[in-house]
């Protein structure tokens, strides 16, 4: 069976400022990534990871270039939508290094928060975010604060949170950063069975080396463009 692209680039270029204070950042990347693939994005502080994924995410808007989601082409030399968050909301999961649970929510209603803003009912997104909890083996943890959770079940949550839409797309920009190694191995590989059991593409930008093992593919930022091992 044939892999379905989740995204697909072609000739994409970021840059940044102008005259003495111009940045080329990304020039001319190709590449795809299909549906069930966990990606590391992997590249030298300041070579450009946060903001290729900001692009990808429909976030920072690229100079020039093409990009799908799916099938759908949401980027040609300018957004193809005005509704750019519409497609966040409904294509893209994102998680951070920083898991920016609302403090003041229990966990329940910290998931629950991008279904009511997609016009969900109540009831459905409640039964999503439980289901999800269970996945996560932390169903008993969902009327807890934020602040009752360790530190690897809050970043669970913050991976639940991701899933709430039933994105294609999940974009993860280090998150394992803020985690011991043994935590940060039960992320990446809870990253790799969402990956292959929910059918969704994850990029995973990290610095931990020791992580790629557990991924499909490495991309790497080199002389501002993208290649692949």
């Amino acid at each position: 069976m044939s892999k379905k692209q989740a995204i697909k680039v072609e000739n994409l270029k970021k840059s940044f400022g102008s005259g003495d204070a111009f940045v080329d950042v990304i020039q001319n990347a190709n590449f795809t990534i299909n549906k069930g693939e966990l990606v590391a994005l992997v590249a030298p502080s300041g070579a450009g990871k946060t903001t290729l994924l900001m692009m990808l995410g429909c976030v920072d808007k690229p100079n020039s270039g093409t990009i799908w989601l799916g099938d759908e082409k949401v980027y040609e030399n300018a957004w193809l939508t005005k509704e750019t968050r519409k497609i966040r909301r409904e294509k893209i999961g994102f998680i951070f290094q920083a898991h920016y649970l609302i403090p003041f929510l229990n966990i329940i209603d910290n998931l629950t928060l991008l279904p009511q803003a997609n016009r969900i009912k109540d009831s459905e997104s409640k039964k999503k975010a439980r289901e999800l909890l269970k996945y996560f083996d932390i169903a008993e943890k969902e009327n807890a604060m934020p602040s009752q959770l360790s530190g690897g079940q809050n970043q669970r949550v913050a991976i639940a949170r991701a899933l709430m839409n039933n994105p294609e797309i999940i974009l993860a920009d280090e998150p394992t950063a803020a985690l011991d190694m043994n935590r940060s191995t039960d992320v990446v590989k809870m990253l790799k069975k969402i990956a292959i059991e929910q059918d969704v593409a994850i990029v995973m930008v990290t610095h931990d080396d020791r992580m790629l093992q557990y991924c499909d593919k490495i991309m790497k930022i080199e002389n501002k463009g993208i290649v692949f091992e």
